[in-house]
């Protein structure tokens, strides 16, 4: 058993991560930059420990400066929660090689799965459905327009180390395909330094379904259901839910078994999603993270488990503390990001938090770090909070979002709070009839221009 785990990240995941280790007996310990001092999660967790100036660069995503601050404090292992280093290989190994326990998968899977190529055909291997395309990445725009004639347009170009969005681009003809792979590959070179992209079917009507996996790294592995994170701008999820609307029983034990087969089979650890296009009853494999989401509470809800307890137990080096059998759906659940940012541009807004008050009562759950009086920094992603419900099922989930979003005060920044009292107004959300390019267009039509 640990007796201390040092979260390295911040906001809400880092308060998830502490309560959870509370609930163990764990003590915990904050990281944080010259920006974060009052931090809630700060205040929150048994020891803290500045590990740099304001920047991300400096502090959340410098390797030395954590690794150092678990030889300051004396933990033996280190949650990444999600983003900064939580699908960095080199720092796992980092860790590894300091003799601390990284709370997620090894190293080689969480390389493994971040080049999209690799883990497109170590997935077909293991028998996981993909989307058809190119096999490995595409040297140039004529080889791009052959596969393009080969598949048929649309297709899509897409970085092999990107992601939320960056270089990814839609070519709907061969006119279209050089200015599209040019923009591709020139985004991902900024974005990661690598320029490298593969080609696929781009498929019109999708929506975005991803399986959730845990694995012990013996060759135990579950899956525990599906969600629904369809609705998106730019690429970013703003409103996820489980199980999906679209998603019958017997296709969510048929996908479900794929994925936990070939988490089993890779003896991956931890937990991990699989993300799937789907259109038409297929599912097509899109890329794994490895690592706990950002919409993970949805699926704590209707399972009624800890994701994260069960990271750390892992870790330590236990199996998993429940099988297949022994997980059940038991309603429906919705969350919404609550974003710092002005609707309808989505510009960020940081600022002084003059009120706040969480929403409460039966089946609500809020996973915030706000507090009255805090100063959000300019520095970090602007999501500052996530409102989950639950419900006996998706209609009464959604009239539990409604009245919680109704109970929701945040004032003195702007905020995306707007954005879901809309979508809440228009049938195809209430139906759960929409896909992965709704929200955009929705959005085009400028909802609020009347507001």
């Amino acid at each position: 058993m640990f007796d201390k785990i040092l979260i390295a990240n911040r906001g809400e995941i880092a308060l998830r991560v502490i309560r959870a280790c509370r609930e163990m007996g764990i003590a915990s310990v904050a990281v944080h930059s010259t920006a974060d001092a009052d931090a809630m999660h700060v205040r929150m967790a048994d020891e803290s420990i500045c590990i740099g100036p304001a920047s991300s660069t400096d502090s959340y995503l410098n390797p030395a400066a954590i690794i150092s601050a678990c030889e300051i404090t004396g933990a033996q292992a280190i949650h990444p929660g999600y983003g900064f280093m939580s699908e960095n290989a080199r720092f796992v190994q980092m860790v590894e090689d300091h003799g601390l326990t990284f709370i997620g998968p090894s190293a080689q899977h969480i390389r493994v799965m971040g080049d999209k190529i690799t883990a497109k055909d170590t997935m077909k291997e293991l028998g996981v459905p993909c989307v058809p395309g190119s096999e490995g990445g595409v040297p140039d725009v004529e080889a791009a327009k052959q596969i393009g004639r080969d598949f048929g347009y649309p297709v899509i170009i897409k970085a092999t180390a990107g992601g939320g969005g960056r270089g990814m681009k839609v070519a709907n003809s061969e006119a279209e395909m050089e200015r599209a792979f040019q923009t591709a590959r020139a985004e991902s070179k900024a974005a990661v330094g690598n320029d490298e992209v593969y080609l696929e079917k781009y498929l019109q009507r999708p929506r975005h379904i991803e399986i959730q996996v845990f694995g012990d790294g013996k060759g135990n592995a579950v899956h525990l259901g599906e969600r629904d994170c369809s609705l998106q701008r730019r690429h970013q999820k703003v409103f996820e839910e489980a199980p999906g609307p679209c998603i019958s029983e017997e296709e969510r034990a048929r996908i479900g078994a794929v994925c936990a087969k070939a988490v089993g089979d890779l003896k991956y650890s931890g937990a991990g999603t699989i993300e799937f296009l789907y259109e038409d009853g297929e599912f097509y494999f899109i890329e794994m993270n490895t690592r706990l989401q950002v919409e993970h509470p949805v699926t704590e809800a209707i399972f009624g488990v800890d994701l994260v307890r069960e990271q750390i137990r892992v870790a330590e080096g236990y199996t998993l503390s429940f099988g297949q059998d022994d997980l059940a759906i038991n309603g429906h659940a919705i969350e919404v990001r609550i974003n710092a940012e002005k609707v309808p541009n989505f510009s960020p807004c940081p600022g002084k938090i003059t009120q706040y008050h969480a929403p409460g009562g039966l089946g609500v759950r809020m996973d915030s770090a706000l507090y009255q009086g805090y100063s959000i920094p300019p520095y970090y992603d602007s999501l500052i909070g996530k409102l989950i419900v639950h419900g006996r099922d998706r209609n009464e989930a959604l009239s539990r979002l409604n009245r919680a979003l109704g109970e929701l005060i945040v004032d003195g920044v702007d905020t995306t709070i707007p954005l879901f009292h809309a979508l809440l107004q228009e049938d195809d959300v209430l139906t759960g009839d929409y896909n992965i390019h709704w929200l955009e267009k929705w959005l085009a039509k400028d909802p609020f221009s009347a507001a």
